[in-house]
């Protein structure tokens, strides 16, 4: 284990718990929300930053996971805990299901049909929208909003749950990324060739990432619409799919922290520049082209090319 990084992310999320007492109401629920699309980042960061498999369908895992929660509470009245059960079984089964069809693919041809069965599952979202709500969704009544006696629609709980599961998934994987199946991902990503050569079942190691990363993506589904309160067909769009991608690119690909980097640099980029102007997407897509042109390798890849050789 490199205690640089284990420090590292404790400091991190020592920092985020003692960051809620500094900044108004107002921040507290944008960093919440951002902790709980950090994990959706992760979840992709894991399967496209380790293993080098590029995803345009990571929206199906995370609206899997919303759906899974909220039918489960709402339709079969499924307490909260069973509710995120329930998500995460669904998560994995269909992450299974989704790595066994997609694998018999490489390279672009994997990037298009993930990005094909993610429009399945929006469409199928779509047909079902009379359970599902369709286009506008539904609202999470107070009994799937509350977990082990806490009620989500309080604040202080709000942050602190998002908190709590963004610190459990980034340990996860801080502890899984040196284990030898993690090391076998990286090891696929460089030169997927000599990892076969050396005796590695390349397709498992995939497989088994394709499954981590799609209930990670799942448990950040879940974990949205039990903390939120709200579960739309609109995050299973084709750009809910682009989104972790970007974030990944901004933070740094390939390191634990890059994705809460790049998910914290793209909110508040949109949050402030709005703020100035109505065509905020105009200095939006401006500062993205430059940050991709001076650090291509994100904000945390950059930190750890020039300074931070140990990050992960």
């Amino acid at each position: 284990m490199n205690d640089k990084n284990l420090a590292l992310n404790i400091g991190v999320v020592g920092f985020l718990a003692l960051l809620f007492f500094l900044v108004s109401d107002y921040h507290d629920g944008i960093i919440a929300r951002i902790l709980i699309l950090a994990i959706f980042a992760m979840g992709y960061n894991l399967l496209f930053g380790y293993t080098g498999l590029l995803s345009l369908g990571h929206a199906m895992f995370f609206a899997t996971g919303m759906y899974g929660y909220g039918l489960s509470v709402e339709l079969w009245k499924f307490s909260a805990f069973e509710g995120l059960l329930f998500a995460l079984v669904i998560s994995f089964l269909f992450s299974m299901s989704i790595g066994v069809l997609t694998l018999r693919t490489k390279g672009v041809a994997f990037m298009i049909v993930t990005l094909m069965f993610s429009q399945v599952f929006y469409l199928v979202v779509l047909l079902f929208g009379e359970h599902t709500g369709g286009d506008e969704g539904f609202v999470i009544s107070t009994h799937g909003r509350t977990l082990f006696g806490l009620n989500f629609v309080d604040p202080t709980s709000k942050y602190f749950a998002s908190l709590f599961l963004f610190a459990v998934v980034l340990l996860g994987l801080t502890l899984f990324v040196r284990t030898r199946t993690g090391k076998c991902l990286v090891a696929i990503r460089e030169n997927e060739e000599r990892a076969k050569m050396l005796g590695y079942d390349v397709w498992v190691h995939k497989f088994i990432a394709i499954i981590i990363s799609g209930v990670i993506c799942g448990l950040a589904g879940a974990s949205y619409t039990l903390i939120f309160g709200y579960a739309g067909a609109a995050f299973a769009e084709v750009h809910y799919s682009i989104l972790p991608l970007l974030w990944v690119l901004l933070g740094g690909a390939g390191t634990l922290i890059g994705p809460l980097v790049g998910t914290v640099f793209a909110f508040y980029l949109i949050d402030i520049s709005s703020g100035y102007t109505s065509a905020y997407l105009l200095i939006v897509g401006l500062v993205i082209v430059l940050l991709t042109l001076f650090a291509p390798q994100g904000l945390a890849g950059e930190l750890k090319r020039r300074m931070a050789h140990w990050l992960q």
